[in-house]
Formats: C-alpha cells, sequence, structure tokens
C-alpha cells in the first residue's frame, strides 16, 4: 500500500507540474503570436484551464478514486495544450509562413480544445461521485463520446492530409481553415461539424435537467450537494451571459466571464469534498438579497435623479448628491426586509431559527418562573440548533 501511495502521489506531481508548465508557456507563446492572453486563441482561455486543473488537482489529491478530479485535470490539460498550439500555429503559420520547429505537432495539438470541452461536459453528468444517475443514461453518454471521438479522428486526418498537400492554411485564431467545417471538398466533415456542437449542447442540458429533477427526489447530503452544482451553473450562465453583453467594456466583460467559469469548478470542488457544505443557503440567500437590494436601490437612484432633473429642472450637483443620500438611507432597511423575504423562501432553517428566537423572547419578557424559563430555553435551543447534547448552567447566588 504504501509503495501504491508514493507511486500515486508521484504521478500527481508530474502530471500537476505539466499542467503548470502548460498554462505559464501561454504567455510568452501568446507573445509570439502577438494576441491577447484572454482571448484564448483557438482554445480555451489560460484562467479557465487554470480553474479547472487547480480544482482537479485538488479533487485527485484529496479523493483520488473520484474520478472527478481526474476528468478536470485531463479538461485542463487539453485547454491548456490546445490554447498553445493555437498560438504557436499563429506565429508559424500566419506570421512566418512556416519557419518555425515543431508546426506541424501544434497543429495536431490545437483541436484538443474539443475533448477539453467534452470533459468538461462529462463533469455535470457524473456528479457527485463519478458514477452515472441511472443505467438509461449510458446510451447517452456513448453517443456523446462517439460524435466527440468522430470528429477527433475526423481533425486528425483532415490535418495530416493538409501537411501532406503542404497546404496549410490557418485563421487568425490558429485553426486551421479546413477545420471550419465548410470547406469545399470536405462534405462528410461539413456534417460531422454541424452534428457535433448541436449534440454537445443537448447532452449538457439533459445532464444539467438529470440533475435537476434527481435535486427534488434528494435529501441530506446528495441534495446539499447538488445545490451546490446547480447554483454554480447558474452563476456561469449568468456570468459568462453578462460578459457577453458587456463585450464594448473589454475589462468589465472578462472579469464577469472569469467569475462565471471559475462558479463551476469552486462549486464542483466544495461539493465533492464536502467542504463547509451547509454554507450554500447562507450564500444563496446572501447573494439574492443583495441582488435585490442593488437593483431596488439603484432604480430609486435613477428615479429620484430623473425627477430632480426632468421633472422639477434642478440640474445641480445638490439634487444627485440629494438622491444619494436618500438611497444610502434606504440601504438598512430595504436589506432587512429583502432579506428576510429570501430566507423565508429560500434558507428556511436560518428563517425559523429566528422565527422560534424571537418567539422565545417574546415569551421570556412574562417569564418569572426560572424552571419554566430554563425548560423554554432547553426547548428553543433543541428546536433551533437541533444538537446532539445541551446543558444548562446556572449561576449559584
Amino acid at each position: 500500500m504504501g509503495s501504491i501511495r508514493l507511486t500515486s502521489r508521484a504521478a500527481w506531481i508530474a502530471i500537476a507540474g505539466v499542467l503548470l508548465v502548460l498554462c505559464a508557456a501561454a504567455v510568452p507563446l501568446s507573445g509570439l503570436a502577438r494576441q491577447n492572453l484572454n482571448a484564448g486563441g483557438g482554445g480555451v482561455p489560460v484562467w479557465v484551464s487554470v480553474s479547472f486543473g487547480a480544482a482537479g488537482l485538488v479533487l485527485a489529491w484529496r479523493r483520488p478514486a473520484n474520478p472527478l478530479g481526474w476528468i478536470m485535470v485531463a479538461g485542463a490539460f487539453f485547454g491548456a495544450l490546445a490554447e498553445d498550439a493555437s498560438y504557436y500555429t499563429v506565429a508559424d503559420y500566419g506570421l512566418r509562413h512556416g519557419d518555425l520547429p515543431l508546426g506541424a505537432v501544434a497543429l495536431f495539438a490545437q483541436p484538443g480544445w474539443a475533448p477539453a470541452i467534452v470533459s468538461f461536459g462529462l463533469l455535470i453528468l457524473l456528479f457527485p461521485d463519478g458514477r452515472l444517475p441511472a443505467a438509461r443514461w449510458r446510451w447517452m453518454v456513448g453517443a456523446y463520446i462517439a460524435v466527440a471521438a468522430v470528429w477527433i479522428t475526423g481533425a486528425i486526418m483532415i490535418t495530416a492530409s493538409v501537411l501532406a498537400a503542404r497546404h496549410v492554411r490557418v485563421d487568425a485564431s490558429g485553426n486551421l481553415l479546413q477545420l471550419s467545417g465548410n470547406t469545399p471538398g470536405y462534405g462528410w466533415w461539413n456534417l460531422v461539424q454541424n452534428l457535433f456542437f448541436p449534440l454537445l449542447l443537448t447532452c449538457w442540458l439533459a445532464s444539467l435537467a438529470g440533475q435537476a429533477l434527481s435535486f427534488r427526489r434528494s435529501s441530506g447530503i446528495r441534495r446539499q450537494q447538488l445545490k451546490w452544482l446547480l447554483t454554480g451553473s447558474a452563476a456561469a450562465l449568468v456570468g459568462v451571459g453578462l460578459g457577453v453583453i458587456f463585450r464594448p467594456v473589454p475589462l468589465l466583460s472578462d472579469v464577469l466571464g472569469a467569475i462565471g467559469f471559475l462558479a463551476v469548478p469552486v462549486s464542483i470542488g466544495v461539493a465533492v469534498l464536502r467542504y463547509r457544505l451547509f454554507d450554500i443557503d447562507r450564500i444563496v440567500s446572501r447573494t439574492l438579497a443583495y441582488a435585490i437590494v442593488t437593483g431596488l436601490l439603484v432604480g430609486v437612484y435613477a428615479g429620484l435623479v430623473l425627477l430632480t432633473t426632468e421633472v422639477f429642472g434642478f440640474h445641480t450637483p445638490v439634487a444627485v448628491a440629494a438622491s444619494t443620500l436618500a438611497a444610502a438611507a434606504l440601504f438598512s432597511p430595504v436589506r432587512r426586509r429583502v432579506q428576510r423575504l429570501v430566507d423565508r423562501r429560500f434558507n428556511r432553517a436560518r428563517y425559523d431559527a429566528e422565527t422560534t428566537v424571537a418567539a422565545f423572547a417574546d415569551r421570556l419578557k412574562d417569564a418569572v418562573n426560572l424552571d419554566s424559563v430554563r425548560d423554554d430555553l432547553a426547548g428553543t435551543v433543541h428546536q433551533a440548533l437541533e444538537p446532539a447534547h445541551l446543558s444548562v448552567w446556572v449561576s449559584p447566588r
């Protein structure tokens, strides 16, 4: 057992080193290709590979028997490899006309983004223990992997034929033009390309829907794990969507996109490791509450500014300052009200506990018997916190 564990840790260290080198190589290679590092070339942006790789390495170290960590590491590896290869093919075939060494190797590695996104898609379906939710999902996994294998095999074949014909052409992202899916003479490949992405999206959505349905039937630890997965997926969709909307503002778009992509590996890591698992209710309620409060106060501020400037015609800094002070004064009462409403719907444990404690405080006002107060206190604590053991110590006078 000792030698196996040592070998496993040695392999983990070697994999971590390779992944670190691939991610770090994106910095000089993006400069060689004269491209923005955040653009990701034709592959996956480096910070996406880093986030999934870091979470996967932690899971692989702490839960080596769970395949999710290794799947995340594999996806990060192929994503980083594809990004490095994309920068290199741009520098070689786009800027220097094929004069750099190992250009053919980079062309074969550049479609590595395909197995990367395939592995990322498997995470949702195999969450949280690496097993399928039911046997009926096997056909979908088989179709998912089969189409991905056809795409990857086709990409290798076309790349080899293009290299043999010495007719290499790449676009601004390092993608081989013959792999674009609309090249004359590659009818079979165009069909595969048109089937690949819709099937991937369908499988992803079906997997997410399956996990959402199983959430309704689950309880205990598994229910909390699914809460983390669904919350992380929702945050990713919102973050990426806002990143697209704010594309005219590059810095804001990059930050929102990064937050969205980070939500998935972080939520999967927390759920699998079961670290502070039950804090998800508090996180969801706080996030919703502050999002609603922010929206309400922004609406109040904008309404007051429009009212004072457009309706009453006060075009002075005083009007803006008064609107700001009014919005600030409303923050605390609005936050308390909204938090109470959100807790009632999304964080029942906290809401019920606060209601129980408040009721006890009301009863305590009229209590005069120490024994009844002690019994009432013990019952309230049991109802609100459900401790395994409870003792009440009364100081002697």
